[in-house]
């Protein structure tokens, strides 16, 4: 039964080629959930080295207040 339910390998935003800068709040955003919390990789797709960059460009927006830390 297993093999009719596989899902579909996500592939990593920033491995194909796009780049995610604090600046540019709209990406941002679908890193975020309602709560104001990250996702995890398993939610989002990155891979582990760009999941630590997201996480990193989601604190500096939230530093100089283009995110908020709550909804």
């Amino acid at each position: 039964m297993a093999e009719f339910f596989r899902k579909k390998k996500k592939v990593c935003y920033m491995c194909a080629g796009k780049d995610i800068n604090y600046k540019n709040v709209e990406i941002l955003k679908k890193y975020v959930n309602d709560k104001g919390k990250i996702l995890p990789r398993r939610v989002t797709g990155a891979c582990a080295k760009h999941q630590r960059y997201i996480a990193e460009q989601v604190k500096r927006a939230r530093a100089i207040a283009l995110l908020p830390y709550t909804k």
